[in-house]
């Protein structure tokens, strides 16, 4: 559809009050396009078809959180309704991260014999059991589009089913490594990805400033990423966590973006820094885990250096000319990039 547009911003809508949520809607809707419910209070909930109606009739876009799978009658309405406003499902939450940090509930592997069993088992566990559980009942006509956020392993929650991850900026988590990891990844699987702002405090005001809002929304304009969203909630998922000057960045981003239309060219990197094939390593220092299951190995320093180095060399403070990606058999580098940096010090310069 050409009226679809190419570019989402939004903010996920993760606490349980449709009627504040309404109210948000009428608030932004000059100045975002897409409303994650993200609440399962609403989307389990008598209040869901009233909810896809509100925000469908203000003319905005809408993705629903679930970790159920929505009755295959009421898909296809939602199909037959609201067509392609209804964009697909937000699926469970974090996977990659959960596996990481060793959630004991969420934890996809619990053991594995090496890096490559744990990946095998990571994808098809995401795969068959968890994504399976939502789209099992799915026939041709109501196969929606699967979304969902993370802060690590993006490449295997593509390869376990997703169509898009939203890399979060949240913390202190480096921008510029999650965007090469996860734009890398969904340009290697031919998925789509976006940026999910999330907390960068655990109290309030839980959200970074209005200021830094407006740059990193600019900054993952920047560099190629269809969906900015922001996240809005508070721990008890019972009210929003937005000021007035948070949602006046977000306007603020809507007009710098209309003035800068973004163009292919402009963010398609021309490098690739390429990781052994499985290493589910978290980046987020030097004693970050692989796979959530493994402390660092005699690789992790080596490359954690040579990606810090490189990310200065190739990054600016606005656009990273660097993806990250992993070995495949099946996927040839060098047709892709003009240059690539192999982790074990081979490169190929096209």
């Amino acid at each position: 559809n050409d009226n679809v547009p190419g570019i989402f911003v939004g903010i996920d809508v993760a606490y349980n009050n449709l009627a504040n949520m309404e109210k948000l809607v009428d608030e932004v809707k000059s100045y975002v396009n897409l409303i994650i419910i993200g609440s399962s209070g609403i989307t389990y909930t008598s209040q869901l078809n009233s909810a896809c109606q509100y925000i469908y009739n203000r003319g905005l876009y809408f993705i629903l959180y679930t970790e159920n799978p929505p009755p295959l009658q009421w898909l296809q309405n939602a199909i037959n309704t609201w067509g392609d406003h209804f964009l697909g499902l937000y699926a469970f939450d974090e996977m990659g991260g959960k596996q990481l940090d060793h959630d004991e509930y969420w934890m996809l592997v619990k053991r594995a014999a090496n890096y490559a069993d744990a990946a095998n088992q990571y994808v098809n566990a995401l795969n068959s059991t968890v994504l399976g559980s939502v789209t099992r009942l799915y026939n041709s006509s109501t196969d929606v589009p699967l979304f969902s956020s993370d802060y690590a392993l993006y490449w295997f929650d593509y390869e376990g089913g997703y169509n898009t991850i939203f890399a979060e900026f949240g913390w202190n988590y480096s921008r510029q490594i999650n965007v090469a990891l996860c734009r890398g990844a969904a340009e290697s699987q031919n998925k789509t990805w976006g940026v999910m702002i999330t907390y960068t405090y655990t109290n309030p005001p839980y959200l970074e400033s209005a200021p830094d809002l407006y740059n990193d929304m600019v900054y993952a304009y920047s560099n190629g990423a269809k969906y900015i969203v922001v996240y809005d909630s508070n721990p008890t998922w019972t009210q929003d966590i937005l000021d007035p000057e948070h949602l006046n960045a977000i306007k603020q981003f809507w007009q710098y973006m209309s003035n800068n239309p973004q163009t292919n060219a402009s963010v398609e990197p021309t490098t690739a820094y390429v990781l052994p094939q499985d290493y589910a390593y978290g980046f987020r220092g030097p004693n970050d885990t692989i796979w959530g299951l493994w402390g660092p190995d005699n690789l992790t320093i080596p490359i954690a250096t040579q990606l810090s180095s490189l990310l200065n060399q190739y990054g600016t403070n606005k656009y990273e000319n660097l993806n990250v990606v992993y070995a495949h058999e099946s996927i040839n580098y060098t047709s892709q990039y003009s240059e690539v940096i192999f982790w074990n010090g081979t490169t190929y310069n096209g």
